[in-house]
């Protein structure tokens, strides 16, 4: 792609988060999304492939549903409330229309079916774009509106999470995984958003730093299937016996980054009285954790090929820049010491 146009498209998806961040205004957080989605398509379709042109066609329209729904409920709540304030939401049934439109936006289950088949359709670099910054504008949202029907959001977020575990078990393929991993990670920040907004910011935040870290190491392996992580060892042998730490802080295992978060999620639902849905979503951990070890057993403890159809590819040296890859990797390993510090800053 020329670097003048894919510039261009950066600064429109940086355009459009920015505008959703910064507005108070529906019209202008609905303009500010669809800006994100028109910013990102040529990205998606940028190799001509059919089947990055369906991930990217399934993309857009379920975006552009999310969309109209958005706009339709901010209507509805000015024909109701004579205002079109994002945070003066008092009606219930817009909330509701919009909880759903941004939850469609964003992949949470039960409506959720399109991200494993747009995120199998991308390459490694989009994949990632699309399961990190593409989630900024429309949590900004959730965040803004904070939706008061506690039911919903309860019912969103253990949905996800045991679609997310369930979903990722019998797949082979690294994007559909990470897609699953997604959805359960979110169904997380939704269960405790009524409850501790900056506690679900600080769930997004560890969640992009250990995709990041996954969607880099995949990328450096260029791998894809199961089957190609079983070669990696070869190519990078350090990195291939630090890869399952970050998967298992993925898992949210001790002492690991990423069990900070679900620990400070599960006491905050305890606190709350909510004792069955913390269970319930302590469980659906162990099915996602299922996932990550088996990702895990393959890179590290299988010799290529370990099948017939495993082949040993070329063990070309990688030209990706290797810094992003050893910070991010860091941070998804070793930040649980700053539980304190963070839950220090999260106290009101």
């Amino acid at each position: 792609m020329n670097p003048y146009i894919l510039a261009i498209l950066l600064f429109g998806l940086g355009l459009g988060t920015t505008i959703t961040f910064a507005s108070s205004h529906w019209l202008l957080a609905w303009m500010g999304l669809e800006m994100n989605t028109l910013a990102i398509i040529p990205l998606m379709a940028q190799h001509h492939h059919p089947r990055a042109v369906e991930a990217t066609t399934k993309y857009f329209l379920t975006q552009a549903t999310a969309a109209a729904m958005l706009l339709f409920a901010s209507v509805t709540n000015a024909w109701l409330s004579g205002q079109w304030d994002i945070q003066q939401m008092t009606h219930p049934l817009p909330i509701t229309i919009i909880t759903l439109a941004l939850a469609l936006k964003i992949g949470l289950a039960p409506v959720h079916a399109w991200l494993p088949e747009v995120l199998q359709g991308l390459d490694l670099t989009v994949g990632l774009i699309l399961s990190t910054w593409q989630k900024l504008a429309p949590f900004a949202l959730i965040l803004q509106i904070n939706p008061t029907n506690s039911t919903i959001l309860i019912i969103l977020g253990l949905t996800s999470t045991l679609i997310g575990g369930w979903g990722g078990l019998n797949q082979t393929q690294l994007r559909k995984i990470l897609a699953y991993s997604s959805i359960a990670h979110l169904g997380w920040m939704i269960l405790v958003l009524q409850f501790s907004p900056s506690l679900t910011l600080l769930t997004l935040l560890t969640y992009f730093v250990m995709t990041f870290s996954t969607f880099l190491v995949f990328k450096l392996n260029k791998a894809t299937t199961i089957n190609t992580l079983a070669t990696s060892w070869t190519k990078a042998p350090l990195l291939t016996s630090l890869t399952p730490l970050i998967l298992l802080s993925l898992g949210g295992l001790p002492p690991l980054t990423g069990f900070m978060p679900k620990w400070l999620i599960l006491q905050e639902l305890a606190k709350q009285d909510l004792a069955l849905t913390a269970t319930v979503a302590a469980l659906s951990a162990l099915l996602s954790l299922y996932f990550y070890v088996r990702l895990s057993y393959a890179m590290t403890l299988t010799m290529s090929p370990n099948n017939l159809s495993g082949t040993t590819p070329w063990r070309l040296s990688s030209t990706q820049l290797t810094l992003p890859l050893a910070i991010s990797t860091t941070m998804a390993i070793c930040l649980l010491p700053l539980t304190p510090a963070a839950t220090a800053l999260l106290a009101p």
